[in-house]
């Protein structure tokens, strides 16, 4: 970020990354504002965010991107994470048919809190041997109406794509 853009003020679009703990959540976001993959898995604690400026249809917006903790013992207060969010990003991981099933909870969960949210679905890890056919994930997505992407964070292979469609559903709603 250059300095005259820390010094501008720009929309700010509330976006959460959702899922299961182990679907790669982190390493995405990491890897999108930072750079960076680490191999090593730390768990998030409750949530975590970090700020990337972007350009989406030529505006400029401040994505403020929330990681929420994917475990069931932070289910009692996540719901306050989701609320104002204008994008939401549904991430499983294609080596784990566990998560992928489990993002019709996530889904419910979400909706309730931040009704008007745009949402995607992300399918991660697949740089690694999967078990869920793309097929399968993409029709879900599809029959929501959400868009879908698949991802590494290892390898960077749609990580970009991912983060703009995000940016994309949020720039909508601000």
């Amino acid at each position: 970020m250059s300095s005259s853009q820390e010094t501008q003020v720009f929309p700010i679009a509330k976006v959460v990354i959702a899922g299961d703990g182990g679907a790669g959540k982190t390493s995405l976001i990491r890897r999108y504002c930072e750079g960076m993959f680490d191999e090593s898995r730390v768990m998030t604690i409750g949530v975590d965010f970090q700020v990337k400026i972007v350009e989406v249809n030529g505006r400029t917006i401040k994505l403020s991107i929330w990681d929420i903790a994917g475990q069931d013992r932070f289910g009692s207060f996540r719901d306050t994470f989701y609320r104002g969010a204008q994008a939401v990003a549904l991430v499983y991981d294609v080596t784990d048919i566990l998560s992928m099933n489990n993002l019709t909870n996530w889904y419910r969960e979400i909706v309730k809190v931040a009704p008007r949210a745009e949402f995607c679905v992300v399918g991660n890890k697949i740089d690694l041997h999967r078990v869920i056919p793309r097929s399968a994930a993409e029709g879900w997505a599809n029959g929501l109406g959400f868009p879908y992407v698949e991802t590494s964070a290892k390898t960077v292979e749609g990580v970009e794509e991912f983060f703009l469609t995000l940016a994309r559903l949020a720039a909508r709603l601000v």
